[in-house]
C-alpha cells in the first residue's frame, strides 16, 4: 500500500510530461505535413538518373543477356 503513495503521483507527473511534449512539438511544428513525406517516397525521379557515358563498348559494360552485335 505504501508503494502507491510513490506511484500515484510519479504516474501523474509522467503523464503531464508526456502531454507537456506533445504540445511543445506541435507547437513547433512536427505535425504539420504528414502527407508529403510519404508521396515523396513515390515520386519517380527517373529524370535525376546520369546517362552512361558514349563510347566503345567494351564486354565488362553489357548487360547480361545482351549479345555481341559485332
Amino acid at each position: 500500500m505504501e508503494a502507491l503513495y510513490l506511484l500515484v503521483p510519479l504516474s501523474i507527473g509522467i503523464v503531464f510530461v508526456a502531454i507537456r511534449v506533445f504540445f511543445w512539438m506541435s507547437d513547433s511544428g512536427q505535425f504539420d505535413d504528414m502527407v508529403g513525406p510519404g508521396l515523396r517516397v513515390l515520386e519517380d525521379h527517373d529524370e535525376a538518373v546520369p546517362t552512361p557515358p558514349t563510347g566503345p563498348a567494351t564486354d565488362a559494360g553489357k548487360h547480361i543477356g545482351e549479345q555481341d552485335r559485332t
